[in-house]
């Protein structure tokens, strides 16, 4: 006791010097200061106590919560000075909402500016956490489970908030199951929401949900998020077709979106597999659907499915991606760089370390970030390696690989010895392509350098150039003429040391 002390005593004077700092814990009374030897007993009471800038901590132990903990607007921080509602460092808190009767929300959220960490909720009779309104609030370190709709609910309105490193899983709305979702921006929901490095597995409707009614046009964020076997219950059994089981539901309306709706979704390196409909979902989304660096694997449905033409003036597109096996149900207009289904790859099992999903819903790392597993990373020697194009984002080689991890070793089909530092020959593009695509290369001093064309054999096709050239990136095109279709090889040579990519000719 006595080390927890101290270390309460250190935080609050070194981090919270100039505002207020208060204790909540189970066996605590109202009536007391609020104080680390003598702490309040209900969380409502830290709530009211609190005032911008302040700290609330909650001590760990089980709370058996039969009413809605109401975090009103009136108790907003403020941009500069926000409300933290934080576990004891070292606890976790569980919120046990199991005794309270269907329909009744866990959390309810409508002040803004503040930061909640570190919390178990389960059982409500409704969702988990409803940030209902509130806006600029950072959610972090959560988990939400075993609720009784979804376990995150985002609406009225709800703006800019931030949810980091959480969980929701197994969240089920019995009789029904139609409505219990992981994570859902969806309905009246606002614009800038952002997720990173957030799980959600077997809650019976959706991983996530964006479904609308009520907004319009606003705006989704995802990074590194990953969600699995969606659409069933607990004990694995399907509940029915009620249940949709998407990994990423990115939009919807009722009737079938007649509305025209636009939900605009970014998903960055995030990860759908075993759901039991769609990895990632367009489901009539109207608004724009930015996917990056994304991995579907053995959805049931589709690994990836953007099957309809989005608004004018929005842009669907997918880059970068994979899919194993290749499932992916892409209208013509949604725009597509490297991806592993439509370039001249083969994708097996041979191309990953492992594809056992053991560990994926295990302990996180010390910071909060997801766990650091085999599962669904590229074997040394997969030509997805390097597969990928420049998106802005860092990479190890010479171009970022396909999916939504980077691997340490070099692009399979480099030669030896590689290129230096500095050197790279970026993905074809178009590719496949039908007669013309245009290869990008990088030197970055003035040198000699030369571009091949060879067949499978390894015999050469084609010089297309062999200069010396100025420092900068270039292109070159290659017009494959009456070229038989098949597979080519492209070699970028400098001193020595070459890179080879693979090409796909369809005539």
């Amino acid at each position: 006791m006595h080390l927890f002390r101290s270390l309460f005593l250190l935080l609050s004077a070194a981090a919270f010097s100039r505002a207020a700092v208060w204790v909540t814990a189970p066996d605590g009374n109202d009536a007391d200061p609020g104080t680390f030897d003598r702490p309040f007993r209900t969380l409502a009471k830290g709530v009211s106590a609190a005032a911008p800038g302040d700290t609330v901590y909650v001590r760990g132990g089980t709370w058996l919560l039969s009413d809605a903990l109401r975090i009103g607007a009136a108790r907003s921080g403020t941009a500069s000075r926000r409300v933290r509602f934080f576990a004891f460092p070292g606890e976790r808190p569980l919120l046990d909402f199991a005794s309270s009767p269907q329909g009744r929300k866990g959390v309810l959220l409508q002040a803004s500016f503040w930061h909640i960490r570190g919390f178990d909720i389960r059982g409500a009779g409704d969702n988990g956490m409803d940030i209902d309104g509130g806006s600029h609030n950072i959610v972090e370190r959560c988990v939400f489970f075993e609720n009784r709709d979804s376990g995150l609910q985002l609406g009225n309105g709800a703006a800019d908030n931030r949810i980091l490193h959480c969980d929701s899983y197994r969240n089920a709305d019995p009789p029904d199951y139609a409505d219990a979702d992981g994570f859902a921006p969806k309905l009246t929901v606002g614009s800038g929401n952002f997720f990173r490095g957030c799980r959600a597995w077997e809650n019976c409707d959706d991983g996530w949900d964006g479904y609308l009614r009520g907004a319009n046009d606003v705006a989704t964020i995802l990074d590194s998020c990953w969600t699995w076997r969606n659409g069933y219950l607990a004990d694995g059994s399907d509940p029915g077709p009620q249940a949709n089981g998407n990994g990423f539901k990115m939009g919807g309306g009722d009737d079938g979106n007649a509305q025209r709706l636009m939900h605009h979704f970014t998903l960055t390196r995030c990860v759908a597999f075993d759901n039991k409909a769609k990895g990632f979902d367009q489901n009539h989304n109207m608004g724009f659907m930015i996917l990056r660096h994304c991995s579907g694997f053995r959805n049931k449905a589709a690994d990836f499915s953007l099957p309809e033409k989005v608004k004018d003036g929005q842009e669907a597109s997918v880059r970068n991606s994979l899919s194993y096996p290749s499932s992916a149900s892409l209208d013509r207009s949604v725009v597509q760089g490297p991806n592993s289904w439509r370039s001249a790859f083969r994708v097996g099992a041979d191309d990953f370390v492992s594809l056992d999903t053991t560990g994926v819903s295990g302990p996180r790392q010390p910071d909060g970030s997801l766990p650091e597993l085999e599962f669904l990373r590229l074997a040394q020697g997969s030509d997805l390696i390097d597969g990928g194009e420049p998106l802005g984002r860092p990479f190890q080689g010479g171009a970022p690989d396909l999916g939504a991890f980077e691997s340490p070793f070099a692009n399979a089909v480099s030669e030896h010895p590689v290129l230096p530092e500095g050197f790279a020959l970026f993905p074809a593009f178009p590719n496949p392509f039908n007669s013309r695509t245009v290869f990008r290369y990088r030197n970055p001093v003035s040198c000699r350098v030369t571009l091949t064309v060879l067949d499978v054999t390894g015999r050469r096709v084609e010089t297309l150039i062999d200069a010396v050239l100025g420092p900068g990136t270039h292109e070159t095109a290659w017009d494959a003429g009456d070229r038989c279709s098949g597979v080519y090889l492209v070699r970028f040579s400098v001193n020595g040391f070459s890179k080879t990519r693979k090409v796909l000719l369809q005539k």
